[in-house]
């Protein structure tokens, strides 16, 4: 990296090897800053991250974007990571629906599927095929999808009351929220309709649906999320010259002109830098500002978050022949084969036993069940995998296990808009970034990285430091 002299250079400090984190750093780096970032887990990633369960790579849950999610996506391509990744060719999402008794289970294969159309006709014909609703449920959903479009998402208002209750108000029924709306919803905002602020909703539904035809084609990782969140996001930051320090936890920050000073964990030197970034989650960004540093500071208290639970399941056999697909009529929420991702075939296991796979259930808003011991979801999720697959009735289960994030997302309760901070705060050169800040967007990696750029943005525009052009499609900046 060129540039002037180290000693000239100004310092920031970003803490938080997130999404979020790894987005302020570069764009940091990229305006000529000495940049630490701090981190205390031992790999980079946030909570979109892998790991190793013997010979077997796993994901901490399954993440995916979609193509408007542009700012993840210029990340990507940042990264050197954007040929590490399937993006659909267009949207198509298989429905399994499973009704009757457990001997003799009714099995029904829908399609949610976008044609070449222009909005909203992209999504016209697969609705009025669409075997889950019936003809007048289909009408309820074309009813609310023109009702959503006329609703103006800069209207404050908006988060004042629940999806559920604006749904209903426009005619929809349990048949389509179950079918449709929570179908979507659940996955995207980590809560049912009832307990989602309508702003946020309707920005998803806007945003993804129907902004563009292409807008919610579905996007996932091709190898770990570490390869990308990890050893990639490593080499560009170190390359950049961002000295990246790992198990190193801030103790403390201590605000001050013309260098705030940031505290580890141990005897090391603090930190002095004219720029700190607070990358982390909401309660742990919450313990590390100054007071009076936001409007309002206490209500970060009243911030909730919400889990998401996933269940992990190696067969001896093929059970699911396509790579995903979302249940309705069973606890479970969405399947995904992650057999090629973990490396099973070259493990000791998937030597044994050749034809085996490794599907991962996520499930959201689950509050109820975050906590519940493994042998309890076990006797929950694997009958509902036979219900729904026929060839899992009769397959061996080589492993189950689960993986929880009991704070995975914020609450995206109405009222939430309000307790959402901007990145840039009352003390000159801290700032936040995460998710959970004020993006407009809900907890995604979008959102997060959204917030990352907006954080170095504000830092760079007061030290009236030069920002490189944005392109004007919300993805990296040239």
């Amino acid at each position: 990296m060129t540039g002037r002299a180290d000693a000239a250079r100004p310092a920031a400090v970003v803490v938080g090897g997130g999404l979020a984190g790894i987005t302020a750093a570069l764009r940091l780096a990229e305006a000529d800053h000495r940049v630490t970032l701090v981190e205390g887990r031992p790999r980079l990633g946030g909570l979109a991250f892998s790991f190793q369960r013997g010979e077997l790579t796993v994901d901490n849950g399954q993440h995916v974007y979609l193509r408007c999610c542009t700012a993840y996506r210029g990340l990507l391509e940042r990264l050197g990571a954007a040929r590490l990744v399937h993006l659909q060719d267009r949207l198509d999402v298989p429905v399994l629906s499973v009704s009757g008794p457990d001997a003799a289970p009714v099995r029904t294969l829908g399609r949610l599927r976008r044609a070449g159309l222009p909005v909203p006709l992209h999504l016209a014909g697969s609705l009025a095929r669409y075997p889950h609703l019936g003809p007048a449920d289909r009408a309820r959903v074309v009813r609310g999808a023109l009702a959503l479009q006329g609703l103006d998402l800069a209207d404050p208002a908006l988060d004042e009351i629940s999806f559920g209750e604006w749904l209903r108000r426009n005619g929809q029924n349990a048949n389509t929220l179950a079918a449709l709306w929570d179908l979507v919803g659940v996955a995207t905002l980590n809560a049912r309709a009832d307990q989602v602020s309508l702003a946020l909703a309707a920005m998803v539904f806007k945003t993804g649906l129907l902004s563009d035809p292409g807008a919610s084609d579905i996007g996932t990782a091709a190898v770990p999320l570490g390869v990308i969140h990890h050893d990639r996001a490593l080499a560009e930051l170190e390359r950049a010259g961002v000295k990246v320090l790992l198990r190193a936890r801030v103790a403390e920050l201590k605000p001050a002109v013309p260098q705030h000073a940031v505290h580890l964990e141990g005897d090391a030197e603090p930190l002095a830098a004219e720029t700190v970034v607070l990358a982390g989650a909401q309660d742990s960004a919450a313990a590390l500002l100054p007071p009076n540093a936001l409007p309002g500071q206490d209500r970060l208290a009243d911030f909730g978050t919400a889990p998401i639970l996933n269940v992990h399941v190696v067969y001896d056999r093929k059970v699911l022949r396509r790579p995903f697909f979302a249940a309705l009529g069973s606890p479970v929420q969405w399947v995904f084969d992650r057999t090629a991702h973990s490396g099973l075939a070259g493990t000791g296991l998937g030597r044994a036993h050749p034809g085996a796979q490794y599907l991962a259930l996520s499930q959201s808003a689950v509050q109820d069940e975050i906590d519940l011991p493994v042998a309890e979801l076990r006797r929950r999720y694997l009958p509902e995998l036979a219900r729904l697959l026929p060839a899992a009735a009769g397959a061996e289960v080589l492993d189950f296990f689960v993986t929880r994030e009991r704070t995975a997302t914020f609450d995206p309760a109405p009222g939430s808009a309000l307790l959402r901070p901007s990145a840039c705060t009352d003390v000159p050169g801290l700032l936040l970034a995460g998710a959970w800040t004020a993006t407009g967007w809900p907890a995604t990696m979008e959102g997060a990285v959204r917030s990352g750029h907006a954080a170095a943005d504000a830092a760079l525009a007061a030290a009236g430091s030069r920002l490189p052009v944005d392109r004007g499609d919300g993805r990296w900046p040239r």
